[in-house]
């Protein structure tokens, strides 16, 4: 009878050891997703507001520059190098574009001109700095740490002689419409709108009002889902790819590899343009310095966390998608928590030593 109860324990720890052995990989493929989600419960319960539709958007609003950053950081990132100029390359885009909107819309021309005009300029001359970062790193073989650092610098002395020092304001009316507007509007118990806010008759009633989806983060998401398609199903995110493993496979295989590093710099240079603008949209000034001595640091971080390797030859836009989330919400839950804003750093210190942890010891399991 013994013998048959050991037999019995023993044939079920061996079933559960095997069931555990196949959740592993599943765990450390999805442990950032995981970590999302638990910290999405675990601020959901500390304080009841948090749960809400208006902390949600809160959050993806909060999310898109970030978001546009990290998108454009991770084929660098990819081939093993590193972008520090995209924070001010996302300043000098912002402040070109809102001083072309000012003086346009100042010189008579219509909003949507102005506008348009801001908009393609900025991204455009947004351009110039990955062309140069990919040449240096490319043709030249400077370091990309060096390289980047220096167009750092270049990128925030440029934008600070055109600003002057001071924000671009006086930005015609249209420009936040477009940055702060909602696909739908909720009224609860009362209506629900698409493209314009209901009819409000009592102040209070503005308190109440809920926007659904807002075009920021509608621009935000077409263009990472174009860019996430393009490195996961073409010939480009396969050249990435194989550059990050090795460089000498990757050329002795026929990849152009210098033009590659070139196009993927330029990639990192667009994103961070179309952050700049957008941040325009959004807030409704041109700065050279919002947020821009800490964006780059807090977009390597959420490529990283989001799987990528800063050996390079792995990482994926959904994984930067869900980095940048795990930030935006530890930002929001923070402050709704009432915690101090100095522990948010910490904690996006120790998530991303996490993540390098985990990408260093358990590798089969984070890229099974």
């Amino acid at each position: 009878m013994t013998i048959h109860i050991k037999k019995k324990l023993n044939s079920i720890f061996f079933r559960d050891s095997q069931n555990l052995r196949k959740l592993l990989p599943s765990i450390g493929k999805n442990w950032t997703l995981i970590f999302l989600i638990s910290m999405l419960v675990l601020f959901s319960i500390a304080r009841k507001s948090f749960f809400d539709a208006r902390t949600f958007t809160n959050i993806l609003v909060s999310s898109v520059c970030a978001l546009l950053l990290a998108t454009g950081e991770t084929p660098v990132v990819i081939t093993g190098g590193i972008d520090l100029s995209i924070g001010f390359v996302r300043g000098l885009a912002a402040v070109l574009s809102a001083l072309i909107m000012r003086d346009l819309y100042a010189a008579g021309y219509p909003p949507v001109v102005s506008i348009l005009s801001g908009c393609s300029i900025g991204i455009l001359v947004g351009l110039l700095p990955g062309l140069v970062n990919g040449i240096l790193v490319a043709k030249l073989r400077v370091p990309p740490f060096i390289a980047t650092l220096g167009m750092y610098g270049i990128a925030n002395g440029v934008a600070l002689k055109l600003c002057g020092g001071f924000p671009v304001t006086f930005l015609p009316p249209e420009v936040s419409k477009i940055g702060n507007g909602f696909i739908a509007y909720l009224l609860p118990g009362k209506s629900f709108t698409f493209f314009h806010k209901p009819s409000i008759t009592e102040p209070l009633e503005l308190r109440n009002l809920i926007g659904i989806i807002p075009y920021s983060v509608v621009i935000a998401l077409v263009l990472t889902g174009i860019f996430g398609f393009i490195l996961a199903k073409t010939k480009f995110g396969q050249h990435t790819y194989a550059i990050g493993g090795s460089a000498d496979a990757a050329t002795r295989a026929g990849i152009n590899v210098p033009s590659h590093l070139i196009k993927t710099y330029m990639v990192s240079s667009f994103f961070a343009s179309c952050s700049g603008v957008l941040s325009v949209l959004i807030f409704n000034i041109g700065s050279h310095t919002q947020f821009s001595s800490s964006y780059e640091l807090f977009a390597i971080a959420a490529v990283v966390i989001g799987g990528a390797s800063l050996m390079g030859g792995t990482g994926s836009v959904l994984g930067t998608i869900i980095g940048v989330l795990i930030l935006s919400t530890l930002e929001i839950g923070f402050l709704m928590c009432g915690i101090m804003p100095f522990y948010r750093f910490i904690a996006v210190g120790c998530i991303l030593i996490l993540a390098v942890l985990i990408d260093q010891f358990f590798p089969e399991l984070v890229h099974k």
